[in-house]
């Protein structure tokens, strides 16, 4: 009898025991992947990290390279002949971002897929022009010039700028929790720090270049809308200027694009 008291004690102690252990800890399953997640009263923690108390971090910082062109064109302030003169081999002209500073905002307080994205870059755009044709700043706008040197020239405009972006990213979880399609939108303030247009072409087989440095009545600060997308190591950009390329009555009217990917994103 006493045996049995003894075995019946030591059964219901494992019991209480064991019901006491399921109360605290819980094993699920989540639905971004296929690692479990020990559910405790402190948090939700898998192998010790805490999912709700990570940082949100958004795409912003790396090495871009795209296709840039001028949209909406309008030159009605010029001759006919003259139309067209900054009509750009859009294969050709390209923008080149490099984003080195990078700052990131969660939006949300339990979860990290909602935030504020910032930062800072440098901005290179050029536009293949026509071989023969360039442009100068004249007494009161823009004007077409052509020069001549040889078959074989290019003629470029070039610019460089300074870019501060503010961005909302929207961030979702696919099958693990690391790896996450984002989408991003909103503005991109830059400053413009130089333009110049430039002429390469050979003279008595010497290569040669004609580089004229202005601001071509350009905006000193422009605004762009901005919209990124990705999933893993494929990045991809665009953006629209939300003004034309030249100040009222100094050019004809040209809204700058591009488009790209990351070459490098961290």
């Amino acid at each position: 009898m006493k045996v049995f008291l003894f075995l019946f004690s030591l059964l219901l102690f494992s019991f209480v025991s064991k019901a006491q252990l399921n109360d605290s800890i819980e094993v699920s399953q989540p639905a971004w992947g296929n690692q479990p997640i020990i559910i405790q009263p402190h948090g939700v923690v898998t192998d010790g990290f805490n999912y709700w108390e990570e940082k949100f971090t958004g795409h912003w910082s790396g090495i871009y390279l795209g296709l840039n062109g001028l949209a909406n064109e309008d030159y009605s302030m010029y001759l006919d002949e003259e139309a067209g003169f900054l009509d750009v081999d859009l294969l050709r002209s390209t923008v080149l971002q490099i984003n080195l500073i990078q700052f990131s905002k969660g939006l949300q307080r339990t979860r990290n897929t909602i935030g504020l994205v910032t930062g800072l870059g440098m901005e290179l755009q050029t536009y293949f022009l026509d071989k023969k044709t360039s442009i100068e700043q004249g007494p009161v706008r823009i004007e077409p010039v052509e020069r001549f040197y040889d078959s074989k020239q290019k003629s470029k405009l070039s610019s460089m700028y300074l870019s501060v972006p503010l961005l909302i990213e929207f961030q979702v979880p696919v099958k693990n929790y690391g790896n996450r399609i984002y989408l991003a939108g909103g503005l991109v303030a830059s400053k413009r720090l130089s333009t110049h247009t430039k002429v390469k072409y050979r003279e008595n087989g010497k290569k040669e270049k004609l580089k004229m440095p202005d601001d071509f009545y350009m905006h000193d600060i422009r605004f762009s809308g901005m919209l990124r997308v990705g999933y893993r190591w494929i990045n991809l950009f665009a953006s629209y200027d939300l003004q034309p390329l030249f100040k009222d009555e100094k050019g004809p009217v040209l809204y700058p694009f591009s488009f790209g990917l990351a070459l490098i994103s961290f």
